[in-house]
């Protein structure tokens, strides 16, 4: 009897700690505060728009970022570089993506409405050029060639203009839009800041692009390395000749390495430094952003910086938060 009493004491006493928590003595979600894997609980709103070649690299940031925090909303827009800085600029977002520097007109319109800002280098990217599948003809591309395509002076209309030899078929041009950091970057580089062919059919969704030039034989586009990896099955790419007189296609190594000029380049975001200080999931959000981009960005086909290089930018955030 009483070894019978026994037992039904200790199925009471379990029964009872099942009911107040998990039953092996720890806390349920629910009562210790966390629900799922939220980490530490930070809770908030992220506010980020801007460049679309650096939206592969933050989407996986925020949706990675979504599975530690649960409580942060940290949705990415892509309003293109300058579209983006607009927006920063008028004080609505936290944190800005950037496929070029913030220009002088951009410095003085943050600095006119009391925006203090800090730039960080988040991957590298090698701008790429390419053409349809069934184009077997464009082994390589100068930078000059390059230019007379897309230059609006220039007498170049079909491929033969480009290269004798070349089939004398009109060249159809696909281009991102003029909000677009990979446009001013392509400007600056290979156009010399002259205008761009008016005939050029200009977006500022890379994806549009990269169906333009799957649909016509005669296409040719450039946007960033990572939307050529995503259709590398769809899409040649195009050599480009550097200084060197080298024909090189952008890859890791080359980027990496410089080799793949003058169309390498490093990708930015520009964050509000009252975020950082204000707003803890701002702050938050930028460390993991740091301490993952370099394994993300070479997830969706850009290149990592150096972890020396991410862990000096980790360092800058913590003296911008006072930690």
């Amino acid at each position: 009897m009483k070894k019978l009493l026994s037992i039904l004491m200790v199925g009471a006493i379990a029964a009872f700690l099942a009911a107040c928590g998990n039953g092996d003595g720890t806390e349920s979600p629910e009562e210790s505060g966390n629900e799922g894997s939220s980490g530490e609980g930070v809770t908030g709103e992220v506010a980020i728009d801007g460049s679309s070649t650096v939206f592969p690299i933050m989407e996986a940031v925020s949706e990675e970022y979504s599975i530690q925090e649960g409580g942060v909303n940290a949705p990415v827009g892509v309003s293109g570089t300058g579209g983006g800085f607009e927006k920063f600029i008028n004080g609505e977002t936290d944190i800005q993506n950037a496929s070029r520097p913030v220009s002088e007109e951009e410095k003085e319109l943050l600095e006119e409405n009391g925006i203090e800002y800090t730039e960080f280098e988040i991957a590298y990217d090698g701008l790429s050029v390419v053409v349809n599948p069934e184009n077997d003809f464009v082994d390589y591309l100068t930078t000059d060639e390059l230019a007379s395509i897309y230059l609006e002076d220039s007498d170049v209309e079909t491929w033969a203009d480009v290269r004798e030899g070349w089939p004398e078929e009109e060249i159809e041009l696909y281009s991102p839009g003029t909000d677009s950091g990979t446009y001013d970057y392509f400007s600056e580089v290979i156009l010399d800041e002259q205008a761009i062919n008016r005939d050029a059919s200009l977006s500022e969704d890379d994806n549009v692009l990269v169906q333009g030039v799957q649909g016509s034989p005669n296409a040719i586009a450039y946007f960033g390395y990572a939307y050529y990896i995503e259709n590398q099955d769809n899409l040649n790419i195009v050599p480009i000749e550097n200084s060197e007189g080298e024909k090189v296609k952008p890859s890791p190594e080359t980027i990496q390495s410089g080799e793949y000029e003058p169309l390498s380049r490093p990708l930015y975001v520009y964050v509000n430094n009252e975020s950082i200080q204000n707003n803890e999931a701002v702050y938050e959000y930028m460390k993991f952003a740091l301490e993952n981009a370099g394994t993300l960005a070479e997830e969706v086909g850009y290149i990592a910086l150096s972890e020396e290089a991410y862990n000096e930018q980790l360092n800058k955030l913590d003296e911008i938060a006072g930690k």
